[in-house]
């Protein structure tokens, strides 16, 4: 397993606690952490790489981080992060120190040499994530605690960001507020969200307006996961309905539906520079498809339901393995054998005799 472990496309959490490693080409799946004393109560709820690809970083339901060495195939101890309620609905890794956030929004960074840990408490969350490329920033978004984006360099100095909630609607009625999870846009100050209510809305923190950009509704059910397309010009949402659609950020509009999912979407990451989407949910499917023509190239039944997932950064997710030359042996001498039997003529049949009526 340890020699193999590099193989894998795909790092996939299940409600039953274990870490699963996926081959798409192979249609095969091995487990990590798995145990006697693993299952719901120690679901893996969320996953993040750590300062790399070959890190895995896991945080359980009941309080627990693990690290996964993918070269190796090895995995950690379990180190327990008390504090806060709720299960953890963001995990990262900067430098030598770990980050945690749970849902009744108690954000902590856990340092190796360092008794004391710094402390964000704000309100009840839905989603943490880190920014790609500064590190040092982090995104919080939630229930009625709009999105905004904090600095790890002043704890004390408040958020960088703050979204301001949309007008109210054509009832003057104030509209509710539930972000259930967002996404940087890499290499801009710009943040795409999607919510409970079935909107996409792109927020521009350059910008003095602190309102979105644009805002696109699709769906009747609310909006679960997202995840950037490559080239940053459009986005994958998912909803628990099972859902799945590509909307355009420059148009702001549909541009194609995904089908064959059948069960709430729990996780969606998109490949960095391929056409291509990774999705799981309650269906314990994992499915790829093809962002370019909508195909479904990989489906893996996991026979867990599926909360998280990690897509790594392979080019050759969409090959195929050659077939073994066995089989191709066999085929020829197949071949070769009734090449060289003899042909049979047909016999050929006498003619009825006709009755005489009598």
């Amino acid at each position: 397993m340890a020699a193999s472990a590099r193989q894998y496309h795909v790092w996939v959490g299940a409600e039953s606690g274990a870490l699963k490693a996926v081959n798409l080409r192979r249609k095969e799946a091995v487990n990590y952490g798995v145990g006697p004393a693993l299952g719901r109560e120690a679901a893996v709820s969320v996953l993040s790489w750590g300062d790399s690809e070959g890190e895995v970083l896991l945080g359980r339901s009941d309080r627990s981080v693990q690290r996964l060495d993918t070269r190796k195939g090895t995995l950690s101890s379990a180190r327990s992060c008390p504090g806060g309620e709720g299960d953890f609905c963001g995990i990262a890794a900067h430098g030598r120190a770990l980050i945690t956030c749970v849902q009744s929004g108690l954000i902590k960074v856990w340092h190796e040499d360092s008794a004391e840990d710094t402390e964000l408490c704000r309100g009840g969350l839905c989603r943490m994530r880190q920014d790609p490329t500064r590190p040092q920033r982090l995104g919080t978004a939630g229930k009625e605690n709009g999105l905004k984006v904090w600095d790890l360099q002043q704890p004390g100095g408040g958020p960088l960001f703050r979204a301001k909630n949309v007008p109210n609607d054509w009832l003057d009625l104030r509209v509710p507020i539930w972000d259930r999870d967002f996404c940087f846009v890499p290499g801009t100050e710009q943040l795409l969200t999607c919510t409970a209510y079935g909107q996409v809305r792109l927020y521009d923190s350059a910008t003095p307006r602190r309102r979105p950009v644009l805002q696109v509704t699709y769906g009747e059910g609310p909006l679960t996961a997202l995840a950037l397309a490559p080239g940053g010009t459009s986005v994958v949402v998912g909803s628990a309905r099972g859902d799945m659609a590509v909307i355009d950020l420059r148009q702001g509009r549909l541009l194609k539906c995904l089908k064959g999912i059948a069960g709430s979407v729990r996780g969606l990451q998109c490949h960095p520079s391929l056409p291509l989407v990774a999705s799981c949910g309650l269906d314990r499917f994992l499915r790829l498809h093809n962002l370019d023509d909508k195909r479904l190239l990989h489906k893996v039944y996991l026979k867990s339901r599926l909360n998280c997932l990690l897509l790594s950064s392979c080019q050759d997710l969409e090959a195929e393995d050659a077939p073994p030359p066995a089989v191709k042996e066999e085929e020829e001498d197949g071949d070769a054998l009734w090449d060289s039997m003899e042909t049979i003529s047909a016999r050929k049949r006498a003619p009825k005799r006709k009755s005489s009526g009598l």
